[in-house]
């Protein structure tokens, strides 16, 4: 559906905001390609020499992946992976991740992003979710982590890499102290695809409703659930961004994002494919790393969590780089301070554009044209977080399903090529979520008479901390296993720097004792670090309903 039809959708209003568009930016995008892999094809074509990925000062040309792409992929094949086989990555920002993805893609397999944070118990839930065949993991993660899990699981093979590799300079600094380590029951990622040089695997057809990548997401209800985000859901989105932010062969993206977030997979690998443009990758983000990185490649274009640039603003490093090359700057993901852009635009000139978006529709529903500032909406001091992109209808719905007019509260409800098919092996859910092609996002927002969309609430207990979704659920779940614990509920409180924080309220067991820091260190064995609690309140007894549920609503305040 056109741009133009998206406002059509809601009662009584026409669509005065099109001319809101920059001029150039057409409203209806149409499929250049039927898949990922053609997208990379089609790439490799036209600049078969383009330095695609600088990890570090280490370039590394599309010609170059194609080739430790296809090595990689014929080796996979004699390991048993093949069409819509899961190759689960369980990596940081390195090139590995990009070789293994598009790997997958050469073989029709679909690639699973796995977050380097989690640990034993996440792990281990996302690869038997998924039913992941082969494992691409971290030496250090293996050790860590992946060893303990694999034997229960359904991979059959396990290969291996270090952050070192794909270097050929001196140790950045990021990397200080990482030792090639090597198991000895895993195959090798480099050796691997060097092993067959110059093969190719057979040549898969992918369609566009075809899966891509399963992308884990607590969603806005229960456990983690793999979003099936189709070959045409990551092309229209790179597409999007490419032709949004009218990026040109001048352009250099700086990876800040995580390349297991939907964020990274479509900014940093899919629009580095469709423009096609250099991404810069290190390892995973640090403020003066980063800052020393955008002046060193003359860096353009930065989409992340409103945390990044918290974190720019905060490193005194910041006085010491030229970043003004940077001159399209987006942030998605959690709420955003008025007072935050003000402060980047006035200490670095760069204006800070708002976007929204979920995993369930690949990225981006809303973007902030480049050439507007986001208004602030007078009444909750919210500021909004873009218009509909393109072919993109996006309605307020009450409780009903039924719209609303301009104006009015309820939840957001989207359709557009870049809404997901449903989760994997998960059809109550999806029937639940996406109804009609429409996702019901949870989220409670009202949109104004030029299309500015405003965040409200969140329908559900959804915590968004630094961009990350956190279910309390499982922060709970993980509490209870305490023996100390006897009772325990998970709340985000608002927080400047990261939006939110996770908050646990706990009482303990009579007789029994614990204190913060062990119950927090109780957690971090047990989950990824950005889900535990920051603060932990000890209370005698929580308060519930007279059927004994647990009250949240009154432990926020």
């Amino acid at each position: 559906m056109s741009a133009s039809r998206a406002t059509d959708t809601q009662v009584g209003v026409a669509a005065p905001w099109l001319a809101l568009y920059d001029e150039g930016v057409e409203p209806e995008i149409t499929s250049e390609h039927e898949s990922c892999l053609a997208m990379f094809e089609a790439a490799l074509e036209r600049s078969p020499e383009l330095e695609v990925i600088q990890y570090f000062e280490t370039p590394m040309t599309l010609r170059r992946l194609d080739e430790l792409s296809s090595g990689l992929a014929v080796g996979m094949s004699d390991l048993g992976v093949g069409r819509e086989d899961r190759v689960a990555l369980y990596l940081q920002n390195v090139p590995q991740f990009l070789i293994g993805l598009v790997a997958a893609w050469k073989l029709g397999a679909i690639g699973v992003p796995c977050n380097p944070m989690l640990r034993e118990r996440e792990l281990s839930h996302q690869l038997a979710d998924s039913g992941a065949v082969v494992l691409i993991c971290l030496e250090g993660l293996y050790h860590e982590v992946a060893a303990a899990v694999v034997p229960d699981s359904e991979v059959r093979a396990v290969i291996t890499t270090s952050e070192l590799d794909c270097l050929d300079q001196d140790l950045p600094s990021a990397l200080a102290g990482i030792e090639r380590n090597r198991p000895g029951d895993t195959h090798d990622l480099l050796e691997l695809a060097e092993a067959n040089a110059g093969t190719a695997p057979d040549p898969v057809e992918l369609g566009p409703e075809d899966t891509a990548i399963l992308t884990y997401t607590s969603g806005t209800t229960g456990p983690p659930k793999g979003a099936r985000n189709t070959h045409w859901n990551i092309v229209f989105v790179s597409q999007v961004f490419r032709d949004w932010y009218a990026v040109t062969d001048r352009d250099v993206v700086i990876g800040v994002a995580p390349l297991f977030h939907i964020t990274g997979l479509t900014v940093q690998v899919g629009l580095a494919l469709c423009a096609p443009v250099p991404v810069v990758l290190s390892y995973r983000f640090d403020p003066a790393e980063t800052l020393r990185l955008i002046e060193r490649h003359r860096v353009t274009l930065c989409v992340g969590a409103i945390t990044v640039y918290l974190a720019l603003l905060k490193d005194e490093a910041l006085d010491r780089y030229d970043i003004s090359s940077l001159t399209k700057a987006n942030s998605g993901g959690a709420p955003i301070p008025p007072a935050v852009i003000d402060e980047f635009e006035q200490r670095t000139g760069i204006a800070i554009r708002s976007a929204y978006g979920l995993t369930e529709v690949t990225g981006p529903s809303h973007l902030t044209p480049a050439s507007l500032r986001p208004p602030v909406d007078e009444e909750t001091g919210a500021i909004a977080v873009g218009i509909p992109v393109s072919n993109t209808v996006v309605r307020i719905l009450d409780d009903d399903g039924q719209p609303l007019p301009p104006g009015e509260v309820g939840e957001v409800g989207i359709s557009g090529p870049q809404v997901i098919p449903g989760y994997w092996n998960k059809p109550e859910e999806t029937a639940n979520a996406i109804r009609d092609g429409e996702l019901r996002t949870g989220d409670v927002a009202k949109m104004d008479e030029d299309g500015w969309l405003y965040i409200v609430d969140r329908k559900k207990d959804l915590i968004i901390a630094s961009g990350y979704n956190i279910w309390p659920r499982e922060v709970e779940d993980v509490l209870y296993q305490h023996p100390a614990v006897h009772e325990a509920a998970v709340i985000g409180a608002p927080d400047e720097y990261r939006g939110e924080a996770v908050h646990a309220f706990v009482s303990l067991k009579p007789g029994e004792g614990a204190d913060a820091d062990e119950l927090r260190a109780f957690c971090r064995e047990r989950m990824a670090a950005y889900k535990c609690p920051r603060v932990i309140n000890f209370i005698d007894e929580l308060p519930k309903t007279v059927s004994g549920k647990i009250l949240r609503r009154e432990l926020r305040g």
